[in-house]
């Protein structure tokens, strides 16, 4: 039997990316999304659930219909996420930073949560979380972003800790800078916060790389299922960086 993959926010961006990295290695695609339109685009042999990962009770339902399913998972990635607000600190408005925390701190941990308590029954099962570079070194005008993403950061290496003993591996990737419309909207935003063009925020991002350029989201696929497959059978509690090595965090262009 393949194996079995949920991937949140696998509908667009990045996870659509990682769910077809997968589909093309013969895995079984589950994807988790809050886009009730994007959902309706995947391929229909793909499952799928409109869930917000946030919400409890819609994530241990979800689980159950897993469950009842497929009768387990193999792995799960917890890539849901928001970019949040492009302020100075003394310009984001609290209910902004609330929801930048929950979706990309509080979503991976109940994602989590749940996937353990599924994976325990087998034994075995890989939890791969989508931070960021963001959560590596910080960024200006991303204060909420990089606060969650830091988080997210040392939860995954806790859980590793805890559930390494029931068979089970966590492991971390780090995003850099990943083409796509999400990317653009940080980039116009960032901008205006800089008083700068799009281009030469575009521009800084990109010098700021060793390859000096940006990700695409097939990379992060790339990494997830190698971080899924049993070459990975011993590594785990890692935090990987796939940006194309980050040397300058804020250049300025």
């Amino acid at each position: 039997m393949s194996r079995r993959v949920l991937i949140t926010a696998g509908a667009s961006g990045v996870g659509l990316a990682i769910a077809r990295i997968f589909d093309r290695d013969g895995w079984q695609i589950w994807v988790a999304d809050v886009d009730a339109t994007a959902l309706k685009m995947v391929p229909e042999h793909w499952r799928r659930s409109l869930v917000d990962v946030t919400d409890e009770t819609a994530v241990a339902a979800m689980f159950a219909e897993i469950a009842a399913d497929w009768g387990g998972v193999d792995a799960v990635c917890a890539n849901a996420g928001i970019a949040g607000p492009t302020a100075a600190v003394e310009d984001i408005e609290l209910v902004d930073w609330q929801r930048c925390v929950a979706v990309n701190l509080e979503g991976t941990f109940l994602i989590s949560k749940h996937a353990v308590l599924m994976m325990k029954t087998s034994g075995t099962g890989a939890i791969i979380v989508t931070s960021s570079t963001a959560g590596q070194y910080g960024y200006p005008f991303r204060a909420a972003y990089s606060a969650a993403k830091w988080a997210v950061i040392g939860f995954a290496k806790t859980l590793a800790m805890e559930v390494g003993a029931s068979g089970l591996r966590v492991n971390v990737i780090c995003p850099g800078a990943v083409e796509g419309p999400r990317m653009e909207g940080v980039l116009e935003r960032e901008a205006v916060a800089k008083g700068m063009s799009r281009d030469s925020v575009y521009k800084g991002y990109a010098s700021g790389t060793a390859m000096g350029q940006f990700v695409e989201g097939a990379d992060i696929g790339e990494m997830a299922v190698f971080l899924a497959s049993d070459a990975a059978r011993l590594v785990s509690g890692q935090v990987i960086a796939v940006d194309g090595f980050t040397v300058n965090p804020d250049p300025k262009v």
